[in-house]
């Protein structure tokens, strides 16, 4: 069990030693192109290239699953799919789906496990998706820290 750190930074420059993914929220259409993605395709096409690629195939494309991408040796990029649509359903609620965060969350855990890999991040599911990190901290303690699993979230400086 560890703590989440929190520090002034970019996520897509994570810190420390060893293996490391990067966590993002991804929505369930297919789209890319605002938000926390723009920082990654400015520095790696293959999320972006495999994000499409897998929505188009619809192979296992459905909200609650993670794709993890290498994009550098020891480094993978997580396309967490925790995001119905793009803007507020007809009842005002978010896109972000926090039940999905979670699931998706367990599969970026079984993978970091296995890697022996730190979770880098910022805080996801809170911009365009909407939802509360009062809510997705305690998804990210469960899932992640508890299991030993360093977890660093950036704030961007």
């Amino acid at each position: 069990m560890s703590d989440i750190r929190y520090i002034k930074g970019d996520a897509t420059q994570p810190v420390g030693n060893g293996s490391k993914i990067i966590v993002h929220i991804c929505n369930d259409i297919g789209r890319w192109g605002k938000g926390f993605v723009l920082a990654v395709s400015a520095r790696w096409p293959e999320p972006e290239k495999q994000f499409r690629e897998w929505y188009a195939s619809g192979e296992g494309f459905a909200l609650g699953n993670a794709q993890l991408v290498a994009v550098e040796p020891h480094l993978w990029v997580a396309n967490v799919i925790g995001q119905h649509k793009i803007t507020n359903a007809k009842n005002n609620l978010p896109p972000v789906r926090y039940e999905a965060i979670q699931e998706g969350l367990r599969q970026v855990a079984d993978f970091a496990l296995i890697h022996k890999a730190a979770v880098h991040m910022p805080r996801i599911g809170c911009g365009l998706a909407g939802g509360t990190w009062e809510k997705i901290e305690p998804i990210i303690q469960q899932e992640l820290a508890d299991k030993g699993i360093e977890v660093t979230v950036y704030d961007f400086k």
